[in-house]
This record gives structure tokens, C-alpha cells and sequence, in this order.
């Protein structure tokens, strides 16, 4: 539970919540249509400006992509997580791990299995049983036969990939405001290793999630990120990480941004190169709706670094602050807002929702939308 908050308080965190998870989705999608051409190749189909707004990809404009659907699948599981404590189980990394689980399902059933009330509110969404271009690691590291297993830090799924696909996740942990940034850095860690084994790619995901958690207190992008090379030093192989963290701080003081200027960060398909690049954009960003951009066109995986572009400058600016024509387009809108409010709802009445004193009829409007495990 969070502390006792003024209205206007609590307000303001559903706006950074909302702005976060909306903001995430369409730089996803602003990305989703040129996330496997190069620079070149977009300038040369879109015009000198490359991609301006959505362009179609699997079939619409607006389309998000696996890196929004697992970021939702992320919020399910923590919204579990809280609810399964009232009946004394509290493990957050073991609610995700079964989230995911679920996201790995939507990935080859054709849509929903009515049948199992186990799914929950989110796993009944038709519109995310689709294939979005999943990552390698995530999909092994949820299915096979020993899918059920939890990786952990000592024994990770995938011990030596470092994709995106766990930095590209990381944003909702920083939302849990109450925590201390160092337990929200491990808890994204935790989850991280479901899938990805290798140091630099889970300790990305943390750095991101405690950038994430500075902002959503009302702090600074830049104080996140001095905050995350603090918890990194403290940790082993951290190097990359710690390094592509400092080249996004230089490029953002070497000049104008530029297409160029980012993709001398990388090009996003490894973590420490997702999170550099999303970050170096949300620094410069003049508003949202430049910096998504900037996010997006480049030789790369555009749809990652346009996802953890939006989750910045969402959290930092709230829902205001997003691009009316692109928020009207966006596939999953009316998912996400509610995702984005139902977590909010957890996280400031979750006892008035599900606590032991309410009546069972009562209680189980909120327990079957997320059930406990």
C-alpha cells in the first residue's frame, strides 16, 4: 500500500502511470512497421524525415507489438502479486513468471480458453493473441518442459543472452513508488532472468526501472540515471551496462540530435544498446512526439527503442503530454488505460478492493478480474 496521498497526489501518479504505459505503446507502434529496415531503407520509402507517424504494420497503423504485450502481461502479474499477498503468498517474481507464462500462450492458442477462470480479465483480451515478432529468448525461456521452472539469478533461463527482450519489459517496476529504488532494481532483475541470463541484460532492465522509478516520484531523467550508475557499481559485470549508460549522457552533450548521433549507440537488438539509445532520446526529446521519432528512425530495433523512449517521457510527463493523433490510432487503447488504472487502484485501495474483512461476493469481483495463485 501506498502512503496516505492528497487527491491531487494520486492523480498525478495515475497520469505518469497512464503516461508511461500509453506512451511505451506508441513508440512500440511508431516502430513496428520499420523495426527490421534500415536507415537508409526507411528514408528511402518514407522521405528524407523517415517515419513521420504509424505506418501499417501487421495490418493496420498503429499496431503495437510483443514488447507492449509483455509490458502488460508485467502489470497482471504485479497487480496478482499484491492480491495473492493478502493470502499470505509474496513472491512478486513467481506472479510475473506465471504472467509470462500466460503471454507465452497467447503466442500459439488462437485466442482465449474460456474455460480457465485462471486467465484473469487480461488473458481474456482476444486482440493479444497474435504474433508480434516475440523474442527468441522470451519464447524459450517460457516454453518447453521446463517451462514451469523460475530462472533465478544463480540459475537463469538462457544464461547467455542478453537481447532486448528484458530491458524492452522493465518499465512497470519502476511504477511501484513506494519501494525503495535498490529493491526495485532487484525486482526487475529477478524478472528479468525468467528469460535472459546474461548480467548485462538484466541489470539493463533494472537501470531502466529505477530511471522509470525516479521519474514517476517527480524526479529527473538525469537524477535516474546517476541513481542507476550508483546501484550498478555495486554489482558485478556491470560494465556494459554502466558504459552504454554514460555514452548516452555524452551523445546528448556532443550536439544536435541526429539519426546518426543515435546510431552511434547501436542499434538496439542487445539490451545496454536498447536502453542507450531509448534514454539518449527521452533526454533530447523537445516533446514527446520528437523524441518517439528520433526513437524509431534508425538502423535497428525500432519498435524497442521507441517503447522504452515512451515509457520515459511518459512517466516523466504524464498523459497529457501524449500526441492526441497517435494516442487516437493506437491498437489496445482501451486495454491499457484500464491495465494502467486497475494498477493504480491496486497500489492505492487494494484493500478496499480484496482485504479479508470485505464480503466473499465483494471481494471476488476484483479476485476473479486478477486471481491469486
Amino acid at each position: 500500500m501506498l502512503p496516505l496521498w492528497s487527491r491531487a497526489q494520486q492523480q498525478d501518479f495515475r497520469s505518469r502511470v497512464r503516461g508511461c504505459l500509453l506512451g511505451g505503446a506508441i513508440g512500440d507502434a511508431l516502430g513496428a512497421g520499420v523495426e527490421f529496415d534500415s536507415l537508409e531503407k526507411i528514408r528511402a520509402v518514407h522521405g528524407p524525415e523517415g517515419v513521420t507517424g504509424y505506418v501499417p504494420a501487421y495490418g493496420r497503423r498503429g499496431a503495437v507489438t510483443d514488447d507492449t504485450q509483455m509490458v502488460l502481461f508485467t502489470l497482471d502479474g504485479l497487480i496478482r502479486a499484491h492480491v495473492s499477498r493478502d493470502g499470505g503468498s509474496w513472491h512478486p517474481p513467481t506472479d510475473v513468471h506465471r504472467a509470462y507464462l500466460r503471454w507465452a500462450a497467447t503466442q500459439s492458442a488462437w485466442g482465449p480458453d474460456e474455460r480457465n477462470p485462471g486467465l484473469g480479465w487480461l488473458g481474456r483480451q482476444e486482440w493479444l493473441y497474435a504474433q508480434r515478432a516475440p523474442g527468441q529468448a522470451c519464447l524459450s525461456g517460457l516454453t518447453g518442459p521446463d517451462a514451469e521452472r523460475l530462472g533465478t539469478v544463480e540459475a537463469p533461463r538462457n544464461p547467455h543472452s542478453k537481447g532486448c527482450g528484458t530491458v524492452m519489459r522493465a518499465a512497470p517496476f519502476g511504477l511501484l513508488v513506494a519501494w525503495e529504488p535498490g529493491l526495485v532494481f532487484q525486482l526487475a532483475v529477478e524478472c528479468s532472468v525468467l528469460t535472459h541470463g546474461h548480467p548485462t541484460s538484466y541489470l539493463s532492465a533494472g537501470a531502466l526501472a529505477v530511471i522509470v522509478h525516479t521519474a514517476a516520484r517527480g524526479g529527473t531523467l538525469e537524477e535516474g540515471v546517476h541513481l542507476a550508475l550508483a546501484l550498478l557499481s555495486e554489482r558485478p559485470a556491470h560494465e556494459e551496462t554502466t558504459a552504454a549508460l554514460r555514452g548516452a549522457l555524452d551523445a546528448v552533450r556532443a550536439g544536435e540530435p541526429s539519426a546518426q548521433r543515435v546510431e552511434s549507440l547501436g542499434e538496439g537488438w542487445v539490451a545496454e544498446e536498447a536502453l542507450a539509445i531509448g534514454l539518449y532520446c527521452a533526454l533530447v526529446a523537445h516533446d514527446l512526439k520528437s523524441g518517439l521519432l528520433l526513437a524509431v528512425n534508425h538502423s535497428g530495433d525500432s519498435d524497442s527503442t521507441g517503447a522504452i523512449c515512451g515509457n520515459l517521457l511518459g512517466v516523466l510527463h504524464g498523459e497529457s503530454a501524449l500526441p492526441p493523433a497517435l494516442l487516437a490510432e493506437l491498437e489496445g487503447r482501451g486495454t491499457i488505460l484500464e491495465l494502467a488504472d486497475d494498477f493504480v487502484l491496486e497500489l492505492l485501495h487494494g484493500t478496499e478492493l480484496h482485504g479479508p474483512e470485505l464480503p466473499p461476493a465483494e471481494r471476488a469481483v476484483w479476485t476473479e478480474r486478477y486471481p491469486a495463485a
